[in-house]
């Protein structure tokens, strides 16, 4: 009985060091690593996220997570202190200095809100197309950083739009993956219609001329200049019909076709027919542009005529054609009944024939 204890009791000894190899084994495999960077989604840091093989502590959280969208630092000395005060030792942290953790996050670009703005107050209550509606927010837009899982559509939730103020209150929902609530973000302001206008850089009288450098392009309100707002290209090289400061948009009534004839300037009076093409000098008495008529002082005859403007420094007149005389009209209407003569005559020397030959 005694020997059968000390055979037992032998064995055990041996097979200790075995159990005790397998052991240490299994625990190399599973030596807790350090990563050099890690990714997290929510408001903290746990043990699973900074090493791999953390066993049971992976769900501990040690650290707060940085601000949504940002990349923090973390010193391995500090860490390594962190994890053993949740028991985790022995960590290999493969010669790292720093751990490196990012906050994912779903950003909104302050130009993707007033967009989204401005499509949910298109055509509301005589608001034109989107483009063309700008916006005043009553605080700065800046981009907006939400949790990585609101990964929904922005869509517009509720839509108030005051036009005699122009004031818009617009709150916009994103959803999620997550949960039913949805994030919702609130935008208050103005919002007005504008078009593009040409607008003057200069002062300009009554009969100026706009050159390329006078008119620029700008976007102002429509209740500004209207329905009929002129574009640059329309007013360059046109005249002015009225008198406007730097700054002011130009409508199309404002503008006209640049005289051709100045008022007290020498003109060529002009005079064509049939075979005759006659010039002469003259003063004209008014301005006029290309198909006006405008009074001119004939310099030869001193008798003030009237004629189109046909150019520069240019005027037509026309002389009345004479009405054909009252004797024309007779003889027109004589000819008409000539051919009864021939028939009366015909009939007459007929009848003379007859007689003779009897």
């Amino acid at each position: 009985m005694t020997g059968r204890l000390l055979f037992l009791a032998a064995a055990l000894i041996v097979a200790a060091p075995a159990t005790a190899l397998a052991q240490a084994s299994d625990e190399t495999i599973a030596v807790p690593v350090l990563r050099s960077s890690v990714i997290v989604e929510s408001e903290v840091v746990r043990i699973g996220d900074l090493i791999d093989n953390a066993g049971t502590a992976a769900r501990i959280a040690i650290y707060r997570a940085p601000d949504l969208g940002t990349t923090g630092s973390l010193p391995t000395a500090h860490l390594i202190a962190a994890l053993q005060t949740h028991q985790v030792i022995g960590v290999d942290t493969r010669d790292i200095k720093a751990v490196t953790v990012t906050r994912l996050a779903r950003t909104v670009e302050s130009r993707e809100i007033e967009s989204q703005v401005a499509r949910a107050l298109e055509h509301r209550k005589g608001l034109g197309e989107a483009a063309n509606i700008s916006l005043t927010f009553d605080r700065d837009v800046q981009d907006v950083r939400l949790e990585a899982w609101n990964n929904g559509a922005m869509q517009p939730a509720s839509v108030n739009y005051e036009p005699r103020s122009g004031r818009f209150d617009v709150s916009l929902e994103i959803a999620n993956d997550i949960n039913n609530a949805r994030t919702r973000l609130r935008f208050t302001g103005v919002a007005i219609e504008t078009v593009e206008a040409a607008v003057l850089t200069r002062n300009v009288d009554r009969g100026d001329v706009l050159k390329s450098s006078d008119v620029v392009t700008e976007r102002r309100s429509k209740a500004e200049v209207g329905g009929d707002a002129a574009m640059r290209g329309q007013a360059v090289g046109m005249q002015m019909r009225r008198p406007l400061r730097a700054g002011q948009a130009l409508k199309v009534a404002d503008l006209g076709k640049p005289d051709l004839v100045q008022r007290d300037d020498n003109v060529t009076l002009i005079f064509e027919t049939t075979g005759i093409y006659l010039t002469m000098r003259g003063k004209a008495l008014e301005s006029g542009t290309d198909g006006d008529t405008v009074s001119v002082l004939n310099a030869q005859s001193k008798r003030t005529v009237t004629g189109v403007v046909v150019g520069r420094g240019q005027v037509a007149i026309t002389v009345a054609t004479p009405r054909l005389p009252p004797s024309a009209e007779v003889t027109s209407s004589i000819g008409a009944t000539e051919p009864a003569a021939p028939v009366s005559v015909a009939t007459r020397n007929t009848a003379q024939t007859t007689a003779k030959t009897e």
